[in-house]
């Protein structure tokens, strides 16, 4: 790693192909619409549940100081919930086995809440969004600093990489079942 390149740059730009599939197949959903707006929630569950899952498994809590801060599982389920809408199925579990691989899932999930920042702003007025509103960029700069220390060879990079890249396809693919025509919102 050359000294002026950070481990967040190496991910965005290892990742970016992945990243930007996400970003296009979630712009299908229009967060203003109620119904659009249920599927949006019932994608993200189908991804975000089994990754926050995975993380646990694995031992993120052991990794990252501040694991329960920054959970978002349960928040995801009360606008579910208030929606009156099932939990859907998962589209599939990241391995996460390595610390490294950990915060690579990690990184994307993180990356993910502050972006719900600015999907927040779209959502109609009186539909749920403790999901989204849980951003919080002292945590994120935290993350950053944290791997800039421990992905400190490029295999641990590597690995973290492909994890990321996983848990970015597993998000793709819930954005692809629930914005197809006939899917339940």
């Amino acid at each position: 790693m050359q000294p002026d390149t950070n481990v967040r740059t190496i991910l965005r730009t290892a990742t970016a192909r992945h990243h930007q599939r996400v970003d296009d197949s979630f712009s299908a959903f229009t967060l203003s619409d109620r119904v659009s707006y249920c599927r949006f929630l019932r994608a993200q569950a189908a991804a975000h549940l089994p990754v926050e899952e995975a993380l646990e498994t694995g031992g993120i809590g052991s990794i990252v100081a501040d694991w329960a801060a920054r959970r978002r599982n349960e928040y995801l389920l009360l606008d579910l919930s208030e929606l009156e809408l099932d939990v859907p199925a998962a589209v599939g579990t990241p391995v996460l086995n390595k610390p490294a691989a950990l915060l690579g899932a990690l990184y994307v999930l993180e990356g993910s809440r502050l972006g719900g920042t600015l999907l927040r702003r779209q959502v109609a007025h009186g539909l749920p969004t403790r999901f989204l509103d849980r951003s919080d960029s002292a945590a994120w700069r935290e993350l950053l600093a944290q791997l800039d220390i421990e992905l400190n060879t490029a295999l641990k990079r590597e690995t973290a990489i492909k994890a990321a890249g996983d848990v970015f396809d597993l998000f793709h693919l819930s954005a692809q079942l629930a914005s197809a025509p006939g899917s339940a919102s």
